[in-house]
């Protein structure tokens, strides 16, 4: 664009608000506008874009007047309640909560998997109709990302991933909560269960509570939409179970392959090499939740099922990620690859 973007983000206070505006402040759009807002409860709290302050504002009907995007990165609630605002006023709309995901032309995105397998395999890519793109979730992201490149080493006959999930990838009360229950624990009390309704401390769980505030089952079902959707035909279906740990921070992927014929370790490591990955070798310590954190690569290390036979057809991957800086880093991708579409008068 010739002139400067302006950019609003709606739930500027939430962990994802304050993720992405440190990302925007690095990316090609940190010379834009910013306009930060947020529910009643984020009102006049300061915060930096870039190498300015600013207050997260109150959101009004005008605010989305003259924004050029509005990532909304706060709770389902806000987005349904402010999304149309933000169309009605021109602005390309890029929705981190995933509230918008099955409305009539929305489309979830993954720039960097469309880069990497090439063409949009029967998916639709973005123009002057649709509404709002929705970032793919991170760990899906992640597996069609390994999975398109094990698929360079030799044909994916199957693949099953155990992803690892974090409490902040629900928010500040998700975490909260854990420090709490923890702290209650060691002190032998009664635990809160305000957002889990289920012990989430020194525990492994595949399902909340019956009255908790988040779906543990939604989460899993998301990630496999979403993998499926940015897979199409040149990746084989991947098993996904979803177990949330007692871990603040950052996703942990047990992935299991196998390939259609033999190959070498050194081979599936040349393989899953490249931008947006760092492959860690066994002489290097493994990817954990403390080494993601902040990292805008996917961490990696590979070895063979079998131990003693380095040449194989069976690898297990281990992956780890920072699930609110790459999930960050993919919303502004989305960004970037509507406003090279802008000139083109493809987006409005």
């Amino acid at each position: 664009m010739t002139e400067t973007a302006r950019i609003a983000i709606v739930g500027a206070g939430s962990l994802r608000g304050k993720e992405l505006n440190e990302v925007l402040s690095e990316s090609p759009f940190a010379g834009a506008d910013f306009v930060l807002m947020d529910d009643e409860a984020e009102l006049g709290t300061l915060e930096s874009v870039g190498d300015e302050v600013t207050f997260i504002q109150r959101i009004e009907p005008s605010s989305f007047e003259r924004a050029d995007f509005v990532f909304f990165a706060g709770d389902q609630a806000l987005t349904r309640k402010h999304w149309a605002s933000a169309q009605v006023a021109g602005a390309s709309v890029v929705d981190l909560s995933g509230a918008l995901e099955g409305q009539a032309g929305v489309l979830v995105r993954a720039p960097w998997v469309e880069d990497e397998l090439g063409a949009n395999r029967g998916q639709p890519a973005p123009g002057l109709e649709t509404p709002a793109v929705v970032p793919a979730h991170p760990a899906a992201l992640a597996l069609a990302l390994l999975l398109g490149r094990m698929a360079q080493a030799a044909p994916v006959r199957s693949a099953s991933a155990t992803v690892l999930e974090p409490a902040s990838e629900y928010g500040r009360a998700a975490m909260d909560e854990l420090h709490q229950q923890t702290v209650k624990l060691l002190n032998f009390q009664d635990l809160p269960k305000q957002v889990y309704d289920t012990q989430v401390a020194f525990n492994a769980t595949p399902a909340f509570g019956e009255a908790a505030k988040f779906s543990l089952a939604e989460s899993e079902s998301r990630m496999r939409r979403h993998y499926a959707q940015l897979a199409g035909e040149p990746l084989p279906h991947a098993g996904i179970q979803v177990v949330h740990v007692p871990v603040f921070h950052g996703y942990g992927i047990s992935l299991a392959v196998e390939l259609a014929h033999p190959v070498s370790l050194d081979q599936v490591e040349a393989a899953l090499a490249g931008e947006h990955v760092d492959v860690i070798t066994a002489d290097g310590d493994p990817p954990t939740n403390l080494s993601v954190a902040g990292q805008p690569e996917i961490l990696v290390r590979a070895r063979p099922q079998a131990v003693r036979d380095p040449n194989g057809t069976r690898f297990w991957i281990w992956a780890g990620l920072d699930n609110l800086h790459i999930a960050a880093l993919n919303a502004v991708a989305c960004a970037v690859e509507l406003n090279r579409l802008r000139p083109q008068g493809k987006v409005q």
